[in-house]
């Protein structure tokens, strides 16, 4: 289906709501029924039907066949944040003594769930480099139930061979997951590539304007139903119709949002790579970038992440770069119009900066919807106060 179709029509019956151009917000909190049968109906498979808004609701529906179709997924749930998605799509497919195979340095979240909440229940999780297929074979074993990815990181954009190790997966009915966030559908579809389950962070690209926490999850329909008659309904983690509806606000400019972000980027990387305050810089799709031809096959663009490494002797010259940007602002996440910046140092006691180690000094940017020269000359402001 053409994209254009996807974003602006999929879900859309306009003469339902008045023939008006933007989609209904139906924020309501259950559903009517007119006889007995009907309501024994929807309770017997709330999955097909309306009945509370926990569960379906008409304006999320929308939403999720839009997201499941730019994903090339059969459908899609959508979560109050990636967390609860991440959370709802591992623990929907493992059980006590079940194994996991991650990579390395995940989503913090993803990371927690790994290493606090599931080994109460008997879970275990191997970590592995992701960069290398034979690493997965090497730690898989008979209990293995999940292989976890995420391509590209979303510091070092470390990326996996997605079609290879969907293959391998599939070979032993180990279930793949992969955190898409970096990329969206629209730069990259991990389901084509043979993975089981996407997930994203909507709050990112997907909303676009700052203002919405969501997660998304696509997949067969057979594993979101299986997802939604347990996890989904029991933690009650799902979205709710005006932030639903905001994401659909934010599809309709996803492709061109995506398009100006990526240009815009490649000029901040030429700058930052050219700057004698800079000793590196990460950035999946660049010359020289050690997975180049990898990224080249499976994805169709790299968005807005750039990593740089500053040439910095002590943790008070990363803090005046950061403090001296008048424009570009600190925060975490991604995705909005406004160029954000966040440095690795944050993240730790001020008095265990080594130095010496790269990933001390290492500084992450969003490249927002701002002109090149705005943007650049702010970071001229940081390295000057350096």
């Amino acid at each position: 289906m053409d994209i254009n179709q996807i974003i602006n029509e999929l879900g859309e019956d306009r003469d339902l709501y008045f023939r008006a151009v933007a989609p209904p917000i139906i924020q309501t909190s259950n559903f009517t029924f007119t006889t007995v049968e009907a309501l024994r109906t929807s309770f017997e498979n709330e999955y097909s039907d309306y009945l509370y808004s926990r569960g379906k609701n008409p304006t999320v529906s929308m939403l999720c066949k839009k997201l499941a179709a730019l994903d090339g997924a059969e459908d899609c749930l959508v979560f109050n944040s990636g967390a609860a998605a991440t959370f709802a799509a591992v623990l929907a497919n493992v059980q006590q003594g079940s194994h996991i195979i991650s990579v390395n340095q995940p989503y913090t979240w993803a990371q927690k769930m790994f290493d606090s909440i599931l080994p109460k229940f008997g879970v275990t999780i191997t970590y592995v480099d992701g960069t290398t297929v034979d690493n997965f074979i090497n730690a898989a074993a008979a209990n293995t139930e999940v292989i976890y990815l995420e391509s590209p990181n979303s510091w070092t954009y470390e990326l996996q061979d997605l079609k290879a190790i969907a293959a391998f997966a599939q070979s032993k009915k180990i279930l793949t997951i992969i955190d898409n966030s970096y990329c969206t559908p629209i730069y990259q579809q991990p389901i084509s590539l043979g993975i089981d389950i996407t997930i994203q962070s909507a709050t990112k690209y997907i909303g676009g304007h700052s203002d919405v926490v969501a997660g998304v999850l696509c997949a067969s329909s057979k594993i979101i139903e299986r997802i939604f008659n347990s996890e989904y309904l029991n933690i009650g983690s799902g979205i709710q119709p005006f932030n639903a509806w905001l994401l659909l606000r934010g599809l309709r400019t996803l492709p061109i949002r995506l398009a100006k972000i990526s240009e815009t980027t490649k000029v901040v990387l030429a700058f930052l790579n050219n700057h004698p305050q800079v000793e590196h810089t990460y950035f999946p799709l660049q010359e020289g970038s050690p997975q180049l031809p990898l990224a080249q096959q499976q994805m169709k663009g790299a968005c807005g992440l750039i990593t740089f490494v500053l040439k910095a002797n002590k943790v008070e010259q990363i803090e005046a770069f950061c403090n001296a940007l008048q424009h570009i602002l600190m925060a975490v996440s991604w995705g909005g119009y406004e160029s954000l910046i966040i440095p690795k140092c944050a993240g730790m006691p001020k008095e265990s900066f080594d130095a010496k180690n790269r990933e001390h000094r290492m500084l992450r940017l969003y490249v927002g919807l701002e002109e090149p020269t705005y943007i650049i000359n702010d970071l001229l402001l940081g390295f000057a106060a350096m």
